[in-house]
């Protein structure tokens, strides 16, 4: 029987197209979901979720969803090369060249999949940098009724955020890529910080 892997490098086309990607990078309650919906909104990005694809991948019922649903059900990890082929075919049929990719690389082994099997360098890492105990007091304020928003859940999720993903971070900045948005501040004023970002990644690409 064909691995994950095998599967999804059949269903996957190749990158022939020219992108250009920006990660977006946080902490739970960070506010990166609310700020990628300004973002598309104001400069025409696709926003990816890598958490949505493999949702999507699974609910479609397709062989490789399967696969994917049978090894989170025995609690194995999605290898890294599997997201990102969800992720280049995702970018490949939507028709789009600018993408904003949520929640990923989570890891180094993410990064390292991403850049050897699709090819591309992200243009930039946005980081929603925001303390623990503001992530907190959003994620139980906020009314989306989802389980997983209680204080063990919280801080679990927010050590393992930690844990991995800020060895990416740390990555991207040695490589000066990575733009830093005080995320512990109003929904506006964050949102202003995040335009002067892409504002500026505009200005320095040639005409």
């Amino acid at each position: 029987m064909a691995n994950v892997v095998d599967v999804a490098n059949k269903e996957a086309k190749g990158t022939d197209k020219k992108f250009t990607v920006v990660f977006v990078l946080g902490g739970p309650g960070s506010g990166k979901g609310t700020q990628c919906a300004k973002i598309v909104q104001h400069f025409g990005y696709t926003h990816l979720s890598a958490g949505d694809l493999l949702r999507e991948e699974i609910k479609s019922g397709s062989e490789n969803g399967t696969m994917i649903q049978n090894m989170i059900k025995e609690g194995k990890l999605v290898p890294s090369e599997v997201t990102v082929k969800l992720l280049q075919r995702a970018m490949n049929e939507s028709g789009n060249d600018k993408f904003l990719i949520d929640g990923f690389p989570r890891n180094e082994e993410n990064r390292v999949a991403f850049e050897s099997v699709i090819g591309i360098v992200p243009e930039f890492v946005l980081f929603f940098d925001c303390s623990e105990e503001e992530m907190e007091r959003r994620l139980l304020s906020r009314n989306q009724g989802r389980e997983d928003d209680n204080i063990e859940t919280i801080k679990k999720r927010f050590k393992v955020f930690m844990e991995s993903s800020l060895p990416v971070i740390e990555y991207y900045n040695s490589k000066e890529k990575v733009r830093k948005i005080d995320a512990g501040k109003p929904v506006e004023e964050v949102f202003e910080a995040v335009k002067a970002v892409f504002t500026s990644s505009y200005d320095k690409v040639p005409a």
